[in-house]
């Protein structure tokens, strides 16, 4: 997940999409676009990239698993068919 400093380096670029003459304005938009943004990731359902890679190994074996299991299902209703 994005930790504070990726939101304020996030806020810090938006901030500069801002025309030259709101100057002043940009330190209140600064912080409140890292504000809507930390509250808009809190509010999402997300998972470190370390959780979803152990989910990927995870269904990984579970397909193997269930691949050789087909397999073997296949080949004993083919030797109960003959």
């Amino acid at each position: 997940m994005m930790d504070r400093q990726d939101i304020d380096q996030l806020a810090q670029r938006l901030v500069s999409l801002v025309p030259p003459g709101l100057a002043q304005a940009q330190q209140d938009l600064r912080t409140n676009f890292g504000d809507v943004l930390a509250q808009g990731l809190r509010r999402l359902d997300l998972v470190t990239r370390e959780e979803f890679e152990v989910q990927t190994q995870l269904l990984a074996r579970t397909r193997a698993k269930v691949e050789a299991l087909e397999k073997r299902i296949a080949d004993l209703e083919a030797g109960a068919g003959t």
